[in-house]
């Protein structure tokens, strides 16, 4: 079998990593194949669209409505009578199809929610007198607009504040985090003290916004990313350099906060996907290197221990709060099965051999919630990191590495059908690979001999390392008994020890005592006669 039909289930061309309208950055499958800044601009295409045929659909309505009222004749005692209905009924006709606006797209400011609570609690017949067509096409622009294009925080935003201010779980971290962060923007002076405050605003506003989806989570943090990274080069003309290190550190401040309510929430189902993914690859426990052929030998000690370097920093990425630990340690693992991948060949790892092994960690390390974290990372992640660089490099590459084996089956990992089955049920497992030098012929005895051959020379490898680590231990044991010996030795020497005789006891004054003879005479008592 060649080497090109071995790898043709897992090869993956390099261009196919890239956003598929061809804009040169990497794509992501969670935004179908397009890079971060292509999948905001296809989004944003298709939610104007669709604010155009609600506005559309508003408008008719209002109009048919206006046509109705217009139409309507009734005899001049009972007009005011029926006119009131009408306009109650025409009343919450409005107020139900701009309720149900909002709950389908979502409010984006708290402004919006609070106004759409203040409308269902008036009186219908001064909510018709006040309302009216430009009222509704209002209200739904306001929906859509995002607070930070607005001139200025408004007052209600800041009476919500005052009201409902966030409340989290007060941590090391997090006061560690605060306290990095206000010592970084010191540097920026101005500009820093705009970013500090946008930042508190935006915090404020994901706290009122927990109720939507968190795909218009994702979407309202990526406006705000893109809006601070604008302001920070067209406003205050700060190098690129600067809004990289500036954009890294706003995210660790708000992500650090927003951590526990936007990762792996309930409305979701991530959990639902991180557990299917474990199974599978519990089930995968059977595939060896050979099948995805992985050019790694951990038979070498050397790629041994980065091979478990790596499975710690991909099972490792789950204990980090912000996006941008978390492509650290995609990173950090990835450097690592380059490493392995030269040890064992000699040479410079291709990207042919990167994927596999990719592949292979990821099984042998299975790592827990990993299609959260993929979908964290995604959703939150500043999108320049994961258009270009290496982290976006190697976390596409990890994307591609779970689709298949989500997708793996017996052609992937050239196999048959019945055999790919028999494994996956556990009623067999893989045989070790055949020495090429048995001829067909061999005899099946012969062959056994080899076998167990080779199976008593690899016992006896391990039974010499057993001894020759054993005998090193003996060594560091005596050597560590003297160590010990000798400094006992040195701090005798130096503080030697002197042995004084007892002190006598002191003896009683009624006892036996020599000693007691050259005391005075006790004194006699005197008579004197009266």
């Amino acid at each position: 079998m060649s080497l090109k039909s071995e790898r043709r289930g897992i090869h993956v061309d390099q261009s196919e990593l890239l956003c598929k309208k061809g804009c040169g950055y990497y794509g992501n499958p969670g935004w179908q194949g397009f890079c971060s800044k292509c999948w905001r601009e296809e989004y944003q295409k298709a939610r104007q669209k669709q604010i155009q045929e609600d506005w559309e659909l508003a408008e008719r309505l209002q109009r048919e409505e206006e046509e109705a009222y217009a139409s309507t004749q009734h005899p001049q005692g009972a007009q005011s009578l029926t006119f009131s209905k009408f306009e109650e009924k025409k009343t919450n006709e409005k107020s139900r199809k701009v309720t149900t606006v909002k709950k389908f797209f979502g409010a984006s400011s708290r402004a919006g929610s609070k106004k759409a609570t203040q409308e269902t609690s008036l009186n219908p017949g001064q909510l018709g007198k006040e309302r009216g067509a430009d009222n509704l096409l209002r209200d739904l622009k306001e929906i859509f607009t995002p607070p930070w294009e607005l001139p200025s925080p408004t007052e209600e935003v800041q009476e919500a504040k005052a009201a409902s201010p966030i409340s989290r779980q007060v941590s090391i971290e997090t006061d560690r985090v605060s306290k990095d962060f206000c010592d970084f923007l010191k540097t920026y002076h101005k500009p820093g003290q705009e970013i500090y405050k946008q930042c508190k605003l935006f915090l404020e506003a994901m706290h009122h916004k927990r109720d939507l989806s968190i795909e218009e989570q994702s979407e309202y943090t990526q406006d705000f990313y893109q809006n601070v990274a604008d302001k920070l080069h067209a406003r205050w003309k700060v190098s690129p350099e600067k809004v990289e290190m500036a954009m890294d550190q706003i995210e660790k401040y708000i992500m650090t906060r927003l951590y526990k309510y936007v990762f792996c929430p309930e409305t979701t189902e991530d959990e639902k996907k991180d557990l299917a993914v474990q199974k599978r690859i519990r089930a995968l426990h059977w595939v060896t290197p050979q099948m995805l052929c992985v050019p790694v030998n951990e038979e070498i000690p050397e790629v041994s221990d980065v091979v478990v370097k790596a499975i710690t920093d991909i099972i490792e990425m789950d204990s980090k709060r912000v996006p941008r630990d978390k492509l650290a340690c995609i990173t950090s693992c990835s450097k690592h099965i380059f490493t392995a991948i030269r040890t064992t060949k000699n040479e410079p790892a291709s990207a042919d051999d990167f994927l596999p092994t990719l592949i292979y960690i990821v099984l042998k390390g299975n790592p827990p919630r990993l299609q959260s974290n993929i979908q964290y990372i995604t959703r939150f992640c500043n999108p320049s990191r994961l258009m270009t660089g290496e982290d976006g490099y190697y976390f596409t590459n990890l994307c591609c590495a779970v689709a298949f084996i989500e997708k793996l089956d017996a052609q992937s990992l050239n196999l048959s059908q019945e055999d790919f089955d028999r494994y996956m049920s556990g009623q067999a497992s893989p045989k070790k690979q055949e020495p090429e030098s048995w001829s067909a012929d061999m005899c099946v005895g012969v062959r056994q001999m080899y076998r167990n051959l080779d199976l008593l020379s690899q016992l006896n490898e391990r039974q010499e390392r057993i001894v020759s680590e054993a005998k090193k231990l003996e060594r560091d044991l005596i050597d560590w008994t003297d160590g010990v010996a000798k400094e006992v030795q040195e701090i005798v020497e130096k503080y030697p020890l002197e042995i004084k005789p007892p002190n006598p006891a002191l003896a009683a004054i009624d006892s036996e005592n020599v000693e007691n003879d050259k005391l005075p005479p006790p004194l006699q008592p005197q008579v004197y006669a009266g």
